[in-house]
């Protein structure tokens, strides 16, 4: 029997859950006093989810999706892309929209039911969060697409989780990446649960990695706690798309700390014994321990930068309850090129009612 072909998955690690650094680690991105920077931003990152939390619970947001144990994968995939990029994000990528400008009252609005926080003030290339799932990665597709037809450098990024890997959508990303050699960047944040399905129940390949090599990506597998690796692996696959060498996609192994949503309760369906493990190698602890040992790290800042993050977030939250209610019309005016005379008689109907009790 002759072997028609030999694929293989690399996967990258270069810190591991004790914070120790492996010897082929890149220098640059291992260096202590780069890294400083994103840990903080991945403090932030977690002081701004547990507040929006709290925001639902006090019936001050609507539904929202925590990225708590994300932090690493969310804000190393933001990292190296550059403004004039396009990012299309999902609907948990805090940290992404975060390195990209996005405000955290914008994001507050979104989930707020106000449609006015996807129109970012910053992250003007980018696609609003997407929760129809894996619809985003064909956008992006497209983007990409775009780019290398009018023979401009920008790249194009997207993400999904492990359960968005089996749409169609997804697929037909892929395999548009590849026929077209796109600037592309498709990450799979696979948190091991695809809202109540465990990752072994909705598909059966080895690693969601090999998907992209059926569609001729060069694709490799990630450890999401490891912001190093992170980091590496989106910058190398940025740089690939920039130089013209086609498409990449990521499977960053990560794991959702939260119940999937604020409407979700996983109790229900994981192990209490399967959570905590997975705390004890969630991104922030091996990377505190790499930063202590580096002597850049110590308790009383990190309980310093948690106050200085708590007042960020504070008023970010002020801002988004401070922000006038749009009018009633406004549902109405950005349906249609031409509103049909029965949605105009509609909206006048609305705007007389508004503020009547």
């Amino acid at each position: 029997m002759k072997l028609a072909a030999s694929l293989e998955i690399p996967y990258f690690q270069f810190l591991d859950p004790d914070g120790q650094l492996s010897a082929d680690a890149p220098a640059d991105l291992a260096d202590p006093s780069f890294l400083l920077s994103y840990f903080r931003k991945m403090v932030a990152c977690r002081a701004f989810d547990t507040k929006a939390i709290a925001l639902q619970r006090t019936g001050k947001l609507g539904t929202y999706a925590s990225s708590l144990g994300h932090e690493a994968t969310h804000v190393g995939m933001g990292a190296f892309l550059q403004d004039e990029d396009c990012f299309a994000p999902s609907y948990r990528e805090h940290g992404t929209l975060f390195e990209r400008g996005v405000q955290a009252r914008e994001i507050l609005l979104y989930w707020g039911g106000d449609e006015r926080g996807s129109d970012f003030a910053h992250a003007r290339h980018d696609f609003p969060m997407c929760v129809p799932i894996s619809t985003q990665m064909l956008h992006a597709a497209g983007v990409a697409l775009s780019y290398k037809l009018r023979g401009m450098p920008q790249v194009a990024m997207s993400s999904c989780g492990d359960g968005g890997s089996s749409k169609t959508d997804f697929y037909a990303a892929v395999n548009s990446a590849g026929a077209y050699k796109l600037p592309l960047v498709l990450c799979i944040v696979n948190n091991g649960w695809a809202i109540s399905v465990p990752r072994s129940a909705q598909t059966g390949a080895g690693t969601l990695a090999q998907k992209g090599l059926a569609g001729g990506l060069y694709s490799a597998q990630v450890d999401g706690n490891d912001l190093i690796a992170v980091l590496y692996a989106c910058r190398e696959a940025i740089d690939r798309a920039r130089r013209g060498e086609g498409a990449t996609l990521l499977e960053f192994m990560t794991y959702r700390l939260h119940d999937h949503t604020t409407a979700d309760d996983a109790r229900r369906y994981r192990a209490a014994e399967e959570v905590e493990a997975a705390w004890k190698v969630e991104p922030f602890i091996r990377l505190r321990k790499y930063l202590t040992a580096n002597g850049l790290w110590s308790d009383e800042q990190e309980q310093e930068l948690i106050a200085q993050t708590n007042e960020w977030v504070a008023a970010e939250i002020d801002a988004y309850l401070q922000t006038p209610m749009p009018p009633v019309s406004a549902m109405f005016d950005y349906l249609y090129g031409d509103m049909p005379s029965e949605v105009l008689e509609q909206r006048e109907l609305a705007m007389q009612r508004e503020g009547q009790a």
